[in-house]
């Protein structure tokens, strides 16, 4: 039922005049409504003794959204001074004045000509006057009123969203705050319960459940699981008229999503896994995954495996593969079939991340029996050492056996087994093998003194399948054997002189030997028996692996005999005894009265048994220096230089001058003469260049004479084409030119060459005229005039 409220406002007039209701002409409203005048007094604000009430009126009241199809009458304006003979007019001005709202300017009734909104304007304020229709002039005073916009029930509550999520974890307790919805309505909330707005829940019980007034989403059931429903879907309605019937409603939907808890154990889906891994699989290879399952996700599915016990604790190991969450199991030490061939393991399965408020519901972990069977492969030979060290004499003799190295199948098959030597690693084929035993053998001489230490490979391989083989490193040693004899430390030339007394040591030897001692070495020095009687020295061993030599006579004559070979024997004391005879070269020499030698025999130079190697080697140093001399001076004999032909002074020019040696510096003009570019036909082709020694000798390459007016620019480029060519030119052989200008040359010649050879003053002045750069030039020349003139 709708219930229309009418308010009256009265307010006094000041002149004694009887306010009147005027009836109503039309009727447009479909409902019983009082008629409304608003009655205008002309002196309401001019007098302010109040002789005599008026009832008047300053507001009316319109409803919303009128559905009729005559226009709405709003209310009636009249005056004290309208006599009812229409020589008053009423007009009216403001809000919606003439357009919304239009006024009978003979009876002041007031219609709207439009549907009204309260929720787009809910008041109107305009403003009524009556004149006087002959004059225009005003009777009343402009008198002002509101046009207030009744509201009816005619919007229903809107959500802030149309759609709302929220979540909460798994397993709350009841009462547990969701997410709160909020929704608005338009229309005037203090105007009856067309705002009042009252929640319901439409659809989600019974697991969630909302405040009337506030609208907050709470939990409703105790326990609801992650793992059984995630997501759930809420209806919520809001209506106004405070719930009441006839109200208007809307709805929004709220998606919940329960999060997810740790309280779900891993669990494995089997109690016993089994595995099958080849004996020659490698150490940390994957043998296989097993996985315990967890409702949970997230972190909270996040798992740990672990060997507990087993007899395979420390053969196998088991990691955890954080992308799936598999515990991955590996091999850490090498399985051998026929040692063990099943290992049975208890791997445990363990959450990382355990929740304490669900400990209640039992441990979080879970175990399973793992079983790994052992599979037999066809192995390679297996040898008894993984390196084999074998000593042996070095005299050892031809097809001895120095050793044997062993080698089986593991396999329970036991295949014979054949042996080789890698001959990649005893490329000379010094020591061969037994291909049936094993037993290493040399096939030649050893020599420690050549080679110490021999590293071979042994290569041993299954007979049935050779491809199943293995090898194994053998380091023989070569030991030594006294088969060396010692020999002079260095070649002994000496010199004994002519006035030399008897018993004089002129020159002390010492020995080496190739062999190994263990208890160091020990020689023994002696004279040959052939000169030990009749040798003009003698030799004194010192029994420290030296000997001195001394001289038997007082002086000796070089004209009689200029050298004596004095042959000695060295011997060690190792067994078997070694010895050797070497010789010492003893020259007899004219010496000073302190014994230096001045000269020996000159003839012992070219004596046919007593020319030395040292002798020889001088010999042939003095010759190649003679003819390299005999070269360079016919060398330089050649590197004449003619007179260059100059035509003028402009061909003055710098020549090109070395430093690189150790000439002249500038006042060397030997090394190159600028005259001949500009006199092609003065070049003399056998000239060589007198600044350096050329290392090779050439036969100099005859070439076309130029003509006369040839350019020095065609002429260079036609040599260095030549040069380029020519394989017998020295790699030395360059030209490079300064200060060519060319022909023509504005600015002539700028060298300080010319200027010698005139003695009148110069006038340096001209050079400013060339730009900045020349004016620095010009200005320290002319400074320099000024001092001299000073």
């Amino acid at each position: 039922m709708r219930t229309y409220h009418c308010f009256w406002l009265l307010f006094w007039a000041g002149q004694p005049h009887q306010s009147f209701l005027t009836p109503l002409s039309k009727r447009t409203s479909g409902f019983p409504e009082k008629e409304k005048v608003l009655i205008l007094s002309g002196n309401s604000r001019r007098d302010l003794n109040r002789s005599k009430r008026s009832w008047m009126w300053n507001q009316f009241f319109l409803l919303e959204e009128y559905t009729g199809t005559d226009y709405q009458y709003v209310g009636k304006l009249h005056s004290d001074q309208d006599k009812g003979d229409g020589s008053l007019k009423y007009i009216l001005s403001g809000d919606g004045a003439g357009d919304l709202f239009i006024i009978n300017e003979n009876t002041g009734d007031i219609q709207a000509t439009k549907r009204l909104d309260r929720e787009e304007k809910p008041v109107y304020i305009l403003r009524a006057q009556a004149i006087n229709r002959r004059t225009g002039r005003p009777v009343e005073p402009e008198s002002e009123f509101i046009i207030k916009i009744h509201d009816i029930n005619d919007n229903e509550p809107m959500f802030t969203k149309d759609v709302y999520n929220a979540s909460i974890p798994e397993m709350s307790d009841v009462g547990t705050f969701v997410v709160q919805v909020t929704a608005t309505d338009a229309d005037d909330p203090t105007y009856g319960n067309s705002a009042k707005v009252v929640y319901s829940i439409l659809q989600g019980q019974p697991y969630f459940s909302v405040e009337s007034e506030t609208g907050i989403i709470k939990t409703a059931l105790l326990n609801m699981d992650r793992e059984n429903r995630e997501q759930y879907q809420v209806v919520i309605q809001a209506k106004d008229m405070g719930g009441q019937m006839g109200g208007l409603s809307g709805t929004t939907t709220v998606n919940i999503t329960l999060t997810d808890v740790n309280d779900n154990p891993p669990r494995f889906p089997q109690s016993t896994y089994q595995f099958r891994a080849p004996e020659s699989m490698p150490t940390d290879s994957p043998i296989g995954r097993i996985k315990a399952n967890d409702a949970d996700v997230d972190e909270n599915a996040e798992i740990e495996y672990s060997i507990t016990e087993g007899d395979g604790y420390d053969m196998f190991g088991i990691t955890t593969d954080k992308d799936t969450q598999e515990g991955i199991i590996t091999i850490k030490k090498a399985l051998d079939f026929e040692n063990k061939n099943l290992y049975i393991l208890k791997v445990e399965a363990t959450n990382t991340h355990v929740d304490p408020r669900f400990l209640y519901l039992g441990p979080f972990k879970d175990s399973a029996t793992v079983r790994i069977q052992v599979e037999d492969v066809d192995e390679p030979p297996v040898f008894s050492r993984p390196a084999y060290i074998i000593e042996v004499k070095e005299d050892v003799p031809i097809n001895s056996v120095i050793g044997t190295v062993t080698a089986q199948d593991p396999d329970a098959a036991r295949n014979p087994v054949k042996y080789s030597v890698d001959r990649h690693t005893d490329m000379d084929r010094v020591f061969n093998i037994n291909s049936g035993n094993g037993s290493i053998f040399t096939s030649k001489p050893l020599d420690r003194e050549t080679l110490l230490w021999h590293n071979i490979t042994v290569i041993a391989a299954e007979i049935n399948n050779p491809k199943q083989s293995s090898r194994v490193p053998v380091f023989i040693k070569v030991l030594d054997v006294n088969d060396n004899a010692p020999e002079f430390a260095m070649f002994y030339e000496t010199f004994v002189c002519e006035n030399a007394k008897a018993e004089q040591l002129i020159q002390t030897l010492s020995a080496v030997d190739k062999d190994d001692s263990y208890s160091g070495h020990q020689f023994s020095f002696s004279l040959a028996p052939e000169a030990a009687s009749s040798s003009n020295f003698t030799l004194q061993d010192n029994r420290d692996n030296t000997a001195g030599i001394f001289t038997r006579k007082h002086r000796y004559n070089r004209h009689e005999m200029s050298t004596y070979l004095l042959p000695v024997v060295i011997s060690d004391n190792d067994y078997p005894i070694q010895s050797s005879t070497e010789t010492v070269t003893i020259r007899v020499c004219a010496c000073d009265h302190r014994g230096k030698m001045l000269s020996c025999n000159a003839e012992a130079l070219i004596h046919p048994t007593g020319l030395s190697t040292g002798a020889l080697i001088a010999i042939l140093l003095c010759i190649i220096i003679l003819l390299v001399t005999v070269v360079l001076f016919a060398a330089l004999r050649r590197q004449r230089k003619k007179e260059p032909l100059i035509i003028s002074k402009e061909d003055i020019r710098d020549n090109i001058v070395s430093y690189n040696d150790e000439g002249g510096g500038e006042e060397d003009t030997q090394a190159f003469d600028i005259g001949t570019l500009r006199n092609p036909e003065a070049i003399d082709d056998n000239k060589l260049r007198r600044d350096i020694v050329p290392e090779t000798l050439f036969m100099p390459r005859r070439t076309a004479t130029a003509r006369d007016n040839t350019d020095v620019r065609d002429f260079i480029n036609q040599r260095l084409k030549e040069n380029d060519t020519d394989p017998a030119a020295p790699p030395y052989d360059s030209l490079a030119t300064y200060a060519y200008e060319g022909n023509g040359s504005v600015a002539e010649s700028l060298s300080s060459l010319e200027s010698v050879t005139t003695d009148g003053d110069q006038d340096y002045d001209y050079l400013s005229d060339w730009g900045p750069r020349f004016k620095k030039l010009a200005d320290m020349y002319g400074a320099m005039d000024s001092d001299k003139d000073s």
